[in-house]
């Protein structure tokens, strides 16, 4: 579905804050924060779900129901449906080796290692599979070498963590809660040489219960950035997630029909 107007904001515009005011006793320390986010990453390791998603392709903005699985291990599946019946007009799959992206639109295919590129070929961002997962999960990648400050940001109503680290440096906004519960609503990387990477902002926190009966924290809505080129954006608001369920290993395989043709290369001669 084409959409004529601009981006969807989502209630994730810079100044408006988050979480309870601002909590008593000291902030946490840099390895306070990196243990802990570091905890609730490693709790996170799939899930399977139902989102309405909009992001640009090629020149066009699209929006539709997409369904969206992922699980630890570079393995990706997506599915874009039809507006018109629910069948998928493009889907996506990487096995945690290889993927598979076809257009159906267009009736051509894409093959591949499964790295950033195969989720910029359906999305136009650049995410490694994991990073996907687990920034669509709430539950960041974080500089493991980081060192920096952490310190209460009035105005965005978070504690604010900046890190530096051989591989870059890295934000990341944390709204504290109730019973010291900790939303990460924004985190930005960049690399070392000053590249943006990747970032994300956050919105409409829940709590979703996995098989095992553990209880996490995941975001409602949220907004992906990446700077490969000037219009890579992704936002996307969850119908319905499920996280770390057990997912057949061949939901991450898609049969390419005989004869479909790259895409973007140039018809065949007769």
């Amino acid at each position: 579905m084409r959409l004529a107007w601009p981006v969807a904001t989502l209630v994730l515009a810079s100044g408006c804050p988050h979480g309870d005011a601002r909590p008593g006793g000291p902030s946490p320390t840099t390895a306070q924060v990196i243990e802990r986010l570091t905890a609730a990453k490693a709790e996170m390791r799939s899930f399977t779900g139902e989102a309405v998603m909009e992001y640009w392709l090629g020149g066009d903005r699209f929006k539709g129901d997409v369904l969206a699985m992922g699980e630890l291990g570079a393995k990706v599946r997506i599915a874009a449906l039809s507006p018109a019946g629910g069948s998928p007009v493009a889907e996506m799959a990487c096995d945690g080796n290889q993927f598979v992206s076809i257009n159906y639109q267009n009736n051509c295919v894409l093959t591949g290692p499964c790295t950033k590129a195969s989720i910029a070929s359906f999305f136009g961002i650049e995410l490694a599979p994991d990073d996907f997962l687990h920034l669509a999960l709430g539950t960041p990648p974080v500089l493991a070498d980081g060192q920096g400050t952490v310190a209460w940001d009035g105005k965005q109503g978070v504690q604010r963590v900046s890190l530096t680290g051989a591989s870059g440096t890295q934000s990341i906004g944390i709204a504290v809660g109730k019973d010291d519960q900790w939303d990460v609503v924004d985190t930005a990387l960049v690399a070392g040489d000053g590249t943006p990477v990747w970032s994300v902002k956050h919105a409409a926190f829940s709590t979703a219960q996995d098989p095992a009966g553990k209880a996490h924290r995941v975001p409602g809505k949220s907004h992906f950035t990446t700077p490969n080129n000037q219009k890579a954006d992704l936002t996307v608001e969850w119908r319905e997630r499920k996280v770390n369920v057990e997912i057949d290993p061949k939901k991450f395989t898609i049969a390419v029909p005989a004869g479909l043709p790259t895409c973007g290369a140039a018809p065949a001669k007769k």
